[in-house]
């Protein structure tokens, strides 16, 4: 098990170096000037290539590569009297004392946090506003993902006993559409009809984040109400993927030998369904919810963005507008993180309860 566990978080390892590589050169190969950007569109030569050296834009691409997977690496190396490191010159970038572990002339190695760099509109650190954005785009994923697998499970359940009656077609139908709606579509239908025609009834905000303020723009508070349109239009895929998975996993398993012989023995339907059908019936579910929670915690950048709920998406639509590279890029790799540990996670437990996986 220890091999296993090993090898998974080699590979999680492998995928992250990956998507740190194609992050890094996609947005360094783009023909857009983050220095212009911050200057305006009158800037001189001279101001832009001093804002590209303080940035470390203005060396080779693969020293800028070294110098970004440097940052990122818990254990770095830095040249202390170089004034034109990144060390040198933001020595509180960590956002505490880094750990000197050894000094060799000068160079020094730090054992530190990741660091993610600076925005290069707000220069707030690239952590600090992923740590505003994260708690928002968790609390949406873990509501919608929750109502996707009750209300999901309940209605495959109920269709795969109602086999072939209206509520089974119209289960299916409802599958279908849920799977082929496009989100960001979804989205501005959702909030069209919910918090505008019917406002009158529902009491629903077309946009909204969870934390809002009083008319005078004082009294910060929590408002539950805007969580509920995004939530339930973010559960509605995977909703529609729970209810099939259910319904086809339990007429399964319903043909099963076993269940035949539960039958025989007198047990009532509900015993044979939640005591012994049930456990087969989940493996399939909770593969897909574990996928689909992964998905919903990288944030849902069209309908954040649609409902200007305050997440990761929003976040990172703000920083394509502005060619904030930092900040988007800071926001990718760590989505990326999220669903390599989700899946590593994933796996282990498949590992624990399943013996046939370690093995192969």
């Amino acid at each position: 098990m220890i091999r296993y566990i090993l090898k998974r978080l080699f590979y999680g390892i492998l995928v992250l170096f990956g998507v740190i590589a194609v992050v890094f050169f996609l947005f360094n190969v783009l023909p857009a000037d983050p220095a212009r950007m911050m200057l305006g569109q009158r800037a001189d030569i001279s101001s832009i290539e001093a804002i590209n050296r303080d940035l470390g834009r203005d060396k080779p691409l693969h020293t800028q590569f070294f110098n970004y997977l440097n940052d990122l690496s818990p254990l770095s190396v830095h040249n202390w009297k170089d004034s034109n490191s990144y060390w040198y010159l933001d020595a509180s970038k960590y956002g505490k004392p880094p750990e000197m572990l050894h000094f060799s002339g000068d160079q020094v190695v730090v054992l530190k946090a990741p660091y993610l760099r600076r925005s290069y509109q707000s220069k707030r650190p690239v952590s600090e506003i992923l740590a505003d954005a994260f708690p928002n785009t968790a609390l949406l994923a873990l509501v919608s993902i929750l109502f996707a697998a009750i209300v999901g499970i309940a209605i495959g359940i109920l269709s795969a006993l109602k086999k072939d009656t209206w509520f089974d077609h119209s289960a299916l139908v409802f599958s279908v559409m849920g799977m082929s709606l496009p989100s960001f579509f979804a989205a501005i239908l959702i909030a069209w009809i919910s918090a505008f025609l019917l406002s009158d009834y529902t009491g629903l905000n077309m946009f909204g984040s969870l934390y809002t303020v009083d008319d005078f723009g004082e009294g910060e508070h929590i408002e539950l109400r805007n969580l509920i349109l995004p939530a339930f239009t973010l559960g509605i895929r995977p909703l529609a993927v729970i209810v099939e998975l259910t319904r086809s996993s339990l007429l399964d398993v319903m043909s099963q030998d076993y269940i035949r012989t539960a039958k025989a023995k007198g047990l009532g339907r509900a015993a044979i369904i939640f005591r012994h059908a049930m456990k087969n019936v989940m493996n399939p579910v909770v593969t897909a919810i574990s996928g689909w929670f992964a998905s919903l915690m990288a944030g849902a950048v069209f309908v954040e963005y649609v409902f200007d709920w305050k997440g990761v998406g929003v976040v990172i639509v703000d920083g394509l507008n502005k060619y904030d590279f930092p900040v988007v890029m800071g926001a990718l790799l760590s989505i990326a993180v999220i669903l390599v540990l989700i899946n590593i996670i994933t796996d282990i437990i498949y590992g624990f309860l399943d013996p046939r996986i370690r093995l192969q």
